[in-house]
């Protein structure tokens, strides 16, 4: 276990909720209304989409968290100019199911379709894609329209490049999204092969998987050494994918694995046998719903709730792709002897995929080079806390770039060194359009003050 000086808890925290207001606008007005200081709401207020992040980003221990779910309206899909506009409160999976009736799709897979599209164009919103295509969702935005923090309506397209950046990905702290309008296009298939490979072979392949115009996902078991790998291509005959088996997959991956591992956990006291057929499991569950049921598929098709499951805990750190082949040796060892000294380990595998360079937001963990974005995931909540203290220690010993609504135990001074001068320019725009800090909580204000 890596040493540290920090205390044993995983991020800033808030005692209760029981203090905050909660507000939820029907409309355009009732959102302008409690955003104007006339109405004395009480601060800070943040948006508040799922509730999917896994730090405190939207949290604090007084003010107002502004729920935008009931603004959940598809105001116009245009075929013609291959472009959605949507309310901030749709679901991710409601929105590209609407998409796949007209023939369209996202640019991108994305996990966690449970998501409205205002806070996953907020925040950080990857998924596995493939060719040149971003992976993060906010980068598809070619339009906005936003409630400032004193209650003034604006609107921001592709003629404000450097404004309609600073929105993608910018926590709720600069506005609050009320419509985007996204970039679509026509539905592409594309083939799927799986692989099964220990992860010294799948390092001495990985740097050319990256260089290449293909996706690929992993999931990763670095207590049995293994990796499964399904490796995407665009097919060279488009055609229709049936949607039906990666909803068993998704089912399998995100419902059925973390249910059974969470039974096990409580029927089996000794570790060594617990730990031996949960790793059976889930080796099981992957040859099942991959190499036997998924050969083909579209982003339409293959979006996932993975990472919603009750009582699931997940923290994510992106890595340059560059130099990941090591970073991948080096995390199974700090798995393997953070179980030795500390007796925790995680139970479910570890997911990752590439994030191509992506400068279209200041925020963009990509901004510079290619990412591999890792998540790590375990249902036992017992040692969870102290073992992401480690992992961000890992992580930042190898490279790794936060997010602040999916990486755990992240060091304020970390984020402002990986950010750098990209964020010092959000901080002064923040300031120039929240002077008051209005938007901002105590968690957000250890980077954006």
């Amino acid at each position: 276990m890596l040493a540290t000086n920090l205390t044993r808890t995983s991020q800033f925290r808030s005692p209760t909720d029981a203090d905050v207001d909660e507000l939820r606008p029907r409309h355009l007005n009732e959102l302008k209304k409690f955003l104007n200081p006339t109405r004395r709401t009480a601060l800070p207020i943040r948006p508040v989409g799922s509730n999917s992040a896994t730090t405190d980003c939207n949290r604090a221990v007084a003010g107002s968290r502004l729920y935008l779910d009931a603004l959940n309206d598809i105001v116009n899909i245009d075929n013609y100019n291959h472009t959605v506009t949507a309310r901030a409160g749709v679901r991710l999976k409601d929105l590209v199911d609407e998409l796949a009736e007209h023939g369209l799709e996202l640019a991108g897979c994305y996990d966690l379709n449970g998501r409205t599209i205002g806070g996953a164009v907020a925040a950080p919103c990857f998924g596995t894609t493939i060719g040149t295509d971003s992976g993060s969702i906010s980068s598809q935005v070619v339009a906005m329209k936003i409630v400032t923090p004193n209650g003034e309506f604006m609107k921001i397209d592709s003629t404000q490049k450097n404004l309609l950046a600073a929105f993608r990905q910018s926590y709720g702290l600069l506005g609050v999204i009320f419509e985007v309008t996204l970039a679509v296009r026509p539905i592409r298939t594309f083939a799927v092969t799986h692989r099964r490979v220990t992860i010294d072979k799948f390092t001495n392949v990985i740097d050319t998987l990256s260089a290449s115009p293909v996706g690929f996902r992993f999931h990763l078991q670095p207590y049995r050494d293994k990796i499964f790998l399904d490796i995407r291509r665009y097919d060279t005959t488009p055609g229709n994918s049936r949607s039906a088996p990666w909803k068993i997959k998704d089912w399998g991956e995100s419902t059925v694995l973390p249910s059974l591992v969470r039974s096990v956990n409580k029927i089996v006291p000794i570790n060594s046998m617990k730990y031996r057929l949960i790793d059976q499991i889930g080796e099981t569950t992957q040859n099942l719903v991959n190499s036997r049921l998924v050969t083909n598929g579209t982003n339409a098709a293959c979006q996932s709730a993975r990472g919603h499951g009750p009582s699931e805990y997940s923290s994510t750190w992106c890595f340059p792709a560059v130099d990941f082949s090591m970073v991948l040796s080096a995390y199974r060892d700090f798995c393997l002897s953070t179980m030795d000294e500390s007796g925790y380990r995680c139970d479910l595998p570890a997911v990752g995929f590439r994030l191509n360079r992506d400068a279209t937001s200041p925020l963009s963990p990509s901004f510079d080079e290619p990412m591999i974005a890792l998540t790590t995931a375990s249902t036992q909540e017992k040692g969870w806390d102290d073992f992401v203290i480690d992992l961000a220690e890992f992580s930042e010993k190898w490279g790794g770039v936060p997010l602040m609504a999916q990486s755990r135990a992240l060091r304020a001074e970390h984020v402002i060194q990986a950010y750098n001068q990209r964020l010092d320019f959000f901080r002064r725009l923040r300031r120039q359009l929240d002077p008051e800090d209005r938007l901002l909580n105590p968690f957000m204000a250890q980077f954006a003050q």
